[in-house]
């Protein structure tokens, strides 16, 4: 019956987290705009159905994905795993070799099934005609998500600070932004955004924090946070370099 009271509790919270947002609508819906909510029933029936979904994603998440992500970090890092380099506080980043390609294989999928990229992806294709490939949109964000959280992953292994890796990363978009086909750069900025969404959040979120707790010499607090930075940063690098290859593949065509 625990897990019971602490669904109940969890769902009281959404409610509570949730209510404003529909009392602002409602607010403009009937003060502003001053017109009747259309289809009240559906609206509410659909409301409630928020309210469940979140507090069961709440509840999932609490109880599977973030103590999953913890052990497969800390089985990852353990000793015996890696091998007795990496003890006695004395951190050799090579021996977690296999950290890193958790981490990819992580990124990679999990972009790759975020709701939210699906939708932007397909509304690309659709607005443009079929030019942008929702299929080839997707994938490219995938592996943008999946390097950048590898070397989100090496930089806690390694205690090096973020700083570095962000200003190095935005500078590399600046030059890209400036040789990019126009119509990709705003697309290109909004998929690093929705990449960090409901699946890849909780997945990284406790994969970071599991590995900083469980490298010697590393802080959960310190360290452990910073991956989705990672997560936004390298899609937009990623979609930047898909639509100058593409750019260039074309022209390669016309001059033939």
């Amino acid at each position: 019956m625990e897990w019971l009271s602490h669904l109940w509790a969890t769902g009281l919270g959404t409610v509570r987290d949730v209510l404003p947002i529909a009392g602002i609508i409602l607010t403009f819906q009937l003060l502003v705009i001053r017109k009747p909510v259309a289809n009240p029933k559906r609206v509410l029936t659909g409301f409630v159905y928020v309210l469940i979904g979140i507090a069961l994603f709440l509840e999932g998440l609490e109880m599977a994905l973030f103590p999953l992500g913890k052990l497969m970090a800390q089985q990852l890092t353990d000793p015996v795993f890696i091998g007795a380099n990496s003890v006695a506080g004395h951190v050799q980043w090579q021996a977690y070799f296999w950290v890193y390609i958790f981490a990819a294989c992580i990124g990679f999928s999990s972009a790759l099934a975020e709701p939210s990229l699906i939708a932007v992806a397909l509304k690309a294709e659709e607005i443009s005609g079929g030019a942008i490939k929702a299929t080839g949109l997707r994938l490219a964000v995938a592996l943008g998500a999946a390097l950048g959280i590898a070397l989100g992953t090496y930089r806690i292994v390694t205690g090096t600070a973020l700083y570095i890796y962000i200003i190095a990363g935005y500078i590399i978009v600046i030059v890209q932004t400036a040789y990019s086909p126009r119509v990709i750069v705003g697309l290109a900025y909004d998929s690093g955004g929705v990449t960090t969404s409901t699946v890849t959040v909780p997945l990284v979120t406790a994969l970071g924090i599991g590995l900083a707790s469980s490298v010697p010499g590393r802080s959960p607090l310190l360290d452990g946070f910073g991956l989705i930075a990672f997560t936004c940063l390298f899609p937009i690098i990623s979609v930047l370099a898909y639509s100058q290859i593409a750019a260039w593949r074309a022209r390669r065509v016309r001059s033939v």
